[in-house]
């Protein structure tokens, strides 16, 4: 699919953004967006029924493989919150007229979305170069999309010159591991599958140093938000203690089974990501460096990039409105 394409394809479920938003409502639930394969601290929570509890109403998960799937099933009104959603993707969605917010920081990881170049190649950060004329698969409008043309940016490599190809990151594991794509871009479990075939061309430290940044948000419809942020603060206050609880060394042993269970995903290899995750606390979300300013100029030169890698139309004239730390700050007060 192009970006044109899906970014059509958002456009046209901006009709439909409501209807399903009214039912959830109406019958006292709630459907949330997460991914498969990418364990984080709320998983304990969504298992224990704690937000549920909290928000006195049946959550009901639903698992996506990209952050531009949410951003569609949002804009139908299928699914009123997503959790771990990408910053590209939320920039991509936005910039084509979605009505979305970020209402915190979902989770800081640098070294846990990257490109893997195969290992037949013997192509690493000194010989670049010669991935002119190879065949990429790139998830499209994500966080892993932005990584990618950054890095290409960086080395000098002419898009045009290669075969890029959109993948959901599974699936562009797997034809690294068959050999059908000389290079694999994306994050997770997926990541970790496609290393075992390749190297990366660029560490975590490497891209942050050249600002690369790689985080996600929990994101939602800013009409329904604005309909229900009491319920809002109220999740995301659950989500803050479970990342706090997380924080605490010592409750290990009982959240990892847990976490890797709801991931769908070995023990050894959810403590292994978790590893490579930063959850900042409710009050560092606040600050400057992120909600208070540093997301907002982020998501702008994010745009910037996929306007002059020509995935978008245009950027918007600022992304200031399309964080809203309103619900967070009354977590923070609950």
């Amino acid at each position: 699919m192009t970006m044109k394409r899906m970014m059509l394809g958002t456009t046209a479920a901006l009709t439909m953004l409501g209807a399903g938003q009214a039912h959830a409502a109406a019958h006292g639930s709630l459907t949330v967006g997460y991914f498969l394969e990418w364990p984080m601290p709320f998983e304990y929570a969504k298992q224990m029924g704690t937000y549920d509890e909290a928000l006195g109403m049946t959550v009901n998960w639903v698992s996506f493989d990209t952050g531009t799937a949410m951003s569609a099933a949002m804009a139908s009104g299928d699914v009123q919150l997503s959790v771990s959603q990408g910053v590209p993707p939320f920039v991509v969605a936005t910039s084509a007229g979605q009505d979305l917010q970020i209402l915190d920081v979902a989770v800081s990881y640098s070294d846990n979305d990257n490109c893997v170049v195969a290992e037949a190649l013997e192509i690493d950060k000194d010989s670049a170069d010669e991935l002119a004329g190879k065949k990429v698969a790139v998830p499209l409008g994500t966080a892993a999309h932005y990584g990618f043309l950054r890095q290409m940016d960086h080395f000098g490599v002419d898009l045009a010159s290669l075969n890029i190809v959109d993948m959901a990151p599974p699936d562009g594991a797997a034809a690294i591991a068959q050999g059908s794509v000389d290079m694999f871009c994306g994050w997770g479990g997926s990541l970790s599958r496609a290393k075992e075939f390749g190297n990366v061309l660029l560490t975590g430290a490497e891209k942050e140093e050249l600002g690369i940044l790689v985080f996600d948000v929990t994101s939602g419809p800013a009409s329904w938000v604005a309909e229900n942020s009491d319920t809002v603060a109220r999740f995301l206050k659950v989500t803050a203690n479970a990342n706090a609880m997380w924080a605490d060394e010592e409750n290990h042993a009982e959240m990892l089974p847990v976490i890797a269970r709801d991931a769908g995903m070995s023990e050894e290899d959810t403590a292994s990501t978790l590893s490579t995750f930063v959850f900042p606390p409710v009050e560092e979300q606040l600050s400057s460096k992120w909600l208070g300013g540093g997301a907002q100029e982020f998501m702008q030169g994010v745009a910037q990039v996929f306007v002059d890698a020509g995935s978008i139309g245009s950027a918007l004239p600022s992304y200031a409105d399309r964080v809203n730390t309103g619900p967070l700050t009354s977590a923070d007060g609950m």
